[in-house]
């Protein structure tokens, strides 16, 4: 395997890691109302399991507001339904044409325990993409030993891959502390 191909290997699983978490943090309430806190819930749709932003039209006209209009009224219940059931502890209001939730401002308990899974969700993302160095880094040295890279090629390789890992878990502790700002916002 060529260094560039190795590098390229590497850089993807690191870009797929870091979006994972990028992912993950948009579904973490923070002190604002957000469409992506509704993303994961799944409303029952005709016998089909589908995300409220495909039956619905969700705004957020205030700060601490949400407003779900449905494109169909007859799936107002089960979109209530599904927010109840949903991990976001919130309670919807139906007016029979639309879901107003207030999102109520996070305790400071509730706020220690995000910031402290935040930083779980980070770590795990650190490690893997110190996962990602380390498979490239093997692949290097199959390189080399199969005298399909250089001593110069492969430690010019093992150099890119770390400054490729540094850049990336740099990124990952820039997402942490944005989102751990946005958490701890009153």
């Amino acid at each position: 395997m060529t260094r560039d191909k190795i590098r390229a290997h590497s850089e993807e699983g690191m870009k797929k890691s870091l979006q994972a978490l990028q992912d993950e943090f948009k579904t973490l309430r923070g002190s604002r109302a957000s469409q992506a806190l509704f993303e994961k819930i799944r409303v029952d749709y005709y016998g089909q399991k589908v995300p409220i932003n495909q039956v619905a039209t969700i705004s957020i006209p205030e700060a601490r507001q949400v407003i779900i209009q449905p494109w169909d009224r007859s799936v107002l219940g089960e979109i209530e339904k599904a927010i109840q059931k949903s991990e976001l502890s919130v309670n919807p209001n139906n007016d029979g044409k639309v879901i107003r939730i207030n999102i109520p401002p996070l305790t400071e308990d509730r706020r220690k325990e995000l910031v402290k899974f935040t930083k779980n969700m980070a770590e795990t993302t650190r490690v893997a993409i110190r996962n990602h160095r380390r498979d490239a880094n093997e692949e290097i040295k199959k390189a080399q030993k199969a005298s399909e890279l250089s001593e110069d090629e492969a430690k010019k390789a093992t150099d890119e891959i770390q400054k490729l890992t540094d850049r990336n878990i740099e990124e990952v502790n820039k997402l942490l502390e944005a989102k751990d700002k946005e958490i701890l916002e009153v």
